[in-house]
Order: C-alpha cells, then sequence, then structure tokens
C-alpha cells in the first residue's frame, strides 16, 4: 500500500473519503526542510526551506486511490507534480512518502480554502505552534 502525506485539504478525512474510497489515515507526519505556501492558483504546496518542517497527516493509499487523487492535484494540467519524500511518523521513524509539489508560488488562498485545511490540521491533531501559523496565514 503506498503512503501519501497530506499537508493542505486532502487532511480532510471527509473529503479523502470521497475522493480515495481505499484510503486509511496512518497518523501525523512531517516534512523536514520544507516551508507551507500558497501558489498562484490560490491552493497549498510546500518548497524546500531549511529552517522548516511542514506538518501533515500521513495516509495508506490503495493503488485504485492514486488516479482520483492525481486528477484532484491537476496533474495532468501541470497543477503539480508527484514526488517521494521521507516523511518523519510518530516515534521518530522515517517513511518514504508520495507528495504532490505545486508547479507556481507567491499566490494569496482562495476564499474558504486555508480554513479548511486549519480546520482539518487541528482535527488531525498537528501541533499547537504549528497550527497558529497556518492561522496567522489567514489574517
Amino acid at each position: 500500500m503506498p503512503l501519501y502525506f497530506a499537508y493542505g485539504s486532502n487532511m480532510d478525512r471527509a473529503a479523502m473519503a470521497r475522493r480515495c474510497p481505499g484510503a486509511e489515515p496512518v497518523g501525523v507526519a512531517r516534512l523536514h526542510r520544507h516551508r507551507f505556501v500558497i501558489l498562484r492558483e490560490g491552493y497549498a504546496s510546500v518548497v524546500r526551506d531549511p529552517g522548516h518542517t511542514v506538518w501533515g497527516l500521513l495516509w495508506s493509499l490503495t493503488l485504485a486511490d492514486i488516479p482520483p487523487l492525481d486528477r484532484y492535484e491537476g496533474v495532468a494540467g501541470g497543477l503539480y507534480v508527484k514526488a517521494q519524500q521521507p516523511v518523519t511518523v510518530a516515534g521518530g521513524g522515517v517513511r518514504r512518502a508520495l507528495i504532490y509539489l505545486g508547479r507556481s508560488q507567491g499566490g494569496a488562498p482562495r476564499p474558504g480554502y486555508l480554513e479548511g485545511v486549519v480546520a482539518a490540521a487541528r482535527e488531525a491533531g498537528l501541533p499547537g505552534p504549528y497550527l497558529r501559523g497556518l492561522e496567522a496565514m489567514l489574517r
């Protein structure tokens, strides 16, 4: 079963259940040396930044979940590209996970988008300081 690291709207369990019915949440994980950003199109991405860490939710996917996830992420249209990155899981273990990386940078979140990300991050149990950083982007 492939692993997928979600750091944006795909942390939302109900939304993932609709998009990827075989997906199961594994738990909180973190992507070191990256920073959370908003793309020109208004969606989340991450960029390399040695001084930061991005927290998210790790999912176990079925192979059937990947095509709908690719469609949702706009891979065919070039909005995101897929990569494999090491993420740290609870207890300190490192796992390789699928991650979607946006191709643009420098935007503002679409109306309501970041609020949904913050709500999903809160529900996932991401750390307080990281949540406060996401919330600060709402202002």
